[in-house]
């Protein structure tokens, strides 16, 4: 009797469980494509933004009043015929951000540039930090 049971045990569990639709080397071989593929487009998306167009940093700046703020920033862009755009950032002692400005530099023959900018504050700055560039 414990062999029907066993039996009728197995039918069950096969009726409930059928097999796959997908063979398993079929499967198989999805996944590996699927995963050489998403690997792919890991490294690919790396290596496009591993080197943006252009970098921007800080180099000096005085402040000139409750109000005011000189900045010396340095940039230094891949391809100096493609202008850019850097935002620059004035923040307080409690690192609130008390100024902004958008600034241009245009197309030029030099890679390595540095560009002296005059920027408006609501309160006292205490430093100032450029947020990043873009091209255009």
């Amino acid at each position: 009797m414990s062999e029907e049971v066993a039996g009728d045990v197995a039918e069950r569990l096969r009726r409930r469980y059928p097999r796959s639709r997908v063979p398993r080397p079929v499967a198989i071989a999805l996944v590996v494509v699927l995963f050489g593929l998403g690997l792919w487009w890991l490294v690919a998306t790396a290596l496009h933004h591993a080197r943006p167009v252009a970098t921007a940093q800080v180099s000096a700046y005085t402040v000139r009043s409750d109000t005011r703020m000189a900045v010396t920033m340095t940039v230094d862009r891949l391809d100096p015929s493609v202008p850019v755009t850097c935002r620059l950032v004035a923040q307080a002692q409690d690192y609130q951000i008390v100024g902004e400005r958008a600034v241009q530099v245009p197309s030029g023959t030099v890679r390595l540039l540095n560009v002296d900018v005059e920027l408006v504050t609501l309160r006292r700055a205490t430093s100032a930090v450029v947020k990043g560039c873009t091209a255009g």
